[in-house]
């Protein structure tokens, strides 16, 4: 947050009326930031001493405290369980409604079909198909590169 405080050193050092107004300000976007994510009372707590699903929401606060535009997640669910997985899929949905465009690189199905609107196969870094989930879920060249040519199970269960 110190990126957005503008008094300058000697107004810090002398901790100034409008340094200490920024100082101020900082701190209730940065808790505005951790309740956005699920944090609101953790704020005292270290990081390292946070439950997994929390250390990743942190990492995600991290990143919005800067305003991207675009914000890239890196299998923001990887690791995580049944739970830690839904409220990360819910802070993920908050940031979208927020108006952050995002690109999510996730190998986690259920997560991506949940968040996703629209979809980008990759095969050996190759474009294999685009589309919507539905399409993804019924391509029969993402089905035989994925999971093999056998496969014949329902669509949708993917």
């Amino acid at each position: 947050m110190e990126q957005h405080i503008h008094a300058g050193f000697s107004r810090a050092l002398v901790q100034s009326r409008a340094y200490r107004r920024e100082e101020r300000a900082a701190r209730e976007k940065g808790l505005g930031i951790l309740d956005f994510v699920g944090l609101a009372g953790w704020e005292d707590q270290q990081a390292k001493h946070l439950p997994f699903g929390l250390q990743r929401a942190l990492g995600i606060a991290t990143a919005l405290a800067a305003e991207p535009r675009l914000l890239l997640l890196d299998e923001p669910a990887s690791g995580m369980n049944t739970e830690e997985k839904r409220a990360i899929i819910e802070v993920i949905r908050r940031i979208y409604r927020s108006g952050t465009t995002l690109l999510l690189v996730e190998h986690d199905m259920n997560v991506v079909m949940s968040l996703c609107g629209r979809i980008i196969v990759l095969d050996s870094g190759s474009v294999l198909m685009e589309g919507t989930p539905a399409d993804v879920q019924h391509d029969p060249r993402v089905i035989e590169v994925y999971l093999g040519k056998g496969y014949r199970r329902v669509a949708g269960t993917l």
